[in-house]
């Protein structure tokens, strides 16, 4: 299992960019969803992804394993006050109330492939029924090595469509380097 602790003491995070994944800003620019949509960022690291949900007027939450990041999320992202981060493991832990949007970009690779559906599960702990869940996932095969931990994009829309409803997927702009490794899903939580 990987102590994710350890990794960001180390500075050993070739996935943080520093800032917010791009096609989650070409998303967000796009949108009229309601300002009182509560959103989740699990697995927001140093909160960059989150802090893009705040500045455009969303209460967002950030979840994470590690307080080494949470803390350097708190501090870059402290004047936000409808940011919070809290330390939390998805998959094991549940809302005191469901949120009406999860967003994720980098947890799904990093969780081992035999945990995936236990990922699934949460969702329905975290997301309200009739609630988004908005993904960029990498789409590469998967391998034995990880994380990050490849899968296919027919990999990913069986995993989820039992509980949610696909609304698109498209691939989406991306960091330099990940051309071809990420696509964008939209889903609608069904019950």
């Amino acid at each position: 299992m990987t102590d994710w602790e350890k990794r960001y003491t180390d500075e050993d995070t070739p996935w943080d960019k520093g800032e917010p994944a791009p096609g989650l800003i070409d998303w967000l620019n796009k949108q009229n969803l309601a300002r009182e949509t509560r959103v989740l960022v699990p697995g927001c690291g140093r909160g960059h992804d989150a802090s893009s949900w705040a500045q455009t007027g969303f209460d967002t939450t950030g979840l994470d394993l590690s307080e080494s990041a949470l803390s350097d999320a708190r501090h870059k992202y402290e004047s936000l006050p409808n940011l919070a981060f809290f330390p939390g493991n998805f998959l094991e832990g549940k809302p005191q109330e469901p949120y009406d949007l999860v967003f994720e970009h980098t947890l799904y690779c990093a969780i081992d492939p035999s945990r995936r559906d236990e990922y699934a599960q949460a969702l329905n702990r975290w997301l309200k029924p009739g609630g988004y869940f908005l993904a960029i996932h990498f789409v590469f095969p998967l391998n034995e090595e990880g994380p990050p931990f490849g899968a296919s994009k027919d990999e990913i829309i069986k995993r989820f469509e039992p509980g949610l409803q696909l609304l698109d997927d498209w691939e989406p702009r991306h960091f330099e380097g990940r051309r071809d490794e990420e696509w964008m899903f939209l889903w609608k939580r069904k019950r």
